[in-house]
């Protein structure tokens, strides 16, 4: 990785693992449960890859899109992540890479911004999947918001299952106040909160399948 920390971390090539589908698939459970132990950078960019990722040389992204139009935003909230600064950071798909947003990260505010569930305090990071709806809905009208819900549902399960492939446990979490989640995450004025995944390690250290 090539790390200008006060700005930007650039990841290295996303790591192909082999690691069945089906396996993922079986696995995935929603656990709101988490050690107390750090994430590496690789895994972080890893999930991001997953979710938002250039897969190919034409631009095209690790999940579908309506009309190619990419109306999805990716935000780290980094409490334990590796050496990096806790802070809130955006990942460019474009470059692979994060760039911090704003630092110094309090896990509790986004506790209250979801309606006081706490244990999203005891995440490593919470990735925050964010949509500007008109990049689809200029093309698609109204029926477009719809299309960029379904987008952001194929983004947070391939997360998801990358994170089982990865050893890592989290769940989707969907009760927070927009104003708030937007304010914690820094997000654009023109993007909308759609859903938090608070990611880390199993309380229990359940081992999964990381190879």
């Amino acid at each position: 990785m090539v790390l200008d920390r006060t700005t930007r971390i650039r990841f290295g090539e996303p790591c192909q693992r082999g690691v069945p589908v089906e396996r993922c698939i079986r696995e995935r459970r929603s656990v709101r449960e988490f050690r107390d132990r750090a994430l590496t950078e690789g895994e972080l960019g890893q999930l991001l890859w997953a979710a938002q990722g250039i897969t190919a040389a034409d631009g095209k992204r690790a999940v579908p899109s309506a009309g190619a139009l990419y109306p999805l935003e990716l935000y780290a909230a980094c409490a334990n992540v590796g050496g990096l600064t806790r802070g809130v950071y955006h990942y460019n798909s474009a470059h692979h890479e994060l760039l911090l947003v704003a630092p110094g990260h309090q896990p509790e505010k986004l506790a209250d911004a979801a309606f006081g569930q706490e244990w999203i305090t005891s995440a490593s990071e919470v990735i925050c999947i964010a949509a500007a709806f008109e990049r689809t809905t200029v093309k698609y009208g109204n029926r477009g918001r719809g299309y960029v819900y379904i987008e952001a549902g194929h983004a947070a399960e391939s997360l998801m299952l990358q994170a089982v492939a990865l050893g890592l446990v989290t769940t989707m979490v969907g009760a927070f106040g927009d104003d708030q989640v937007s304010r914690v995450m820094h997000l654009a004025p023109s993007e909308t909160p759609l859903c938090l995944l608070p990611i880390g390690h199993h309380e229990n250290g359940v081992a999964r399948m990381a190879v």
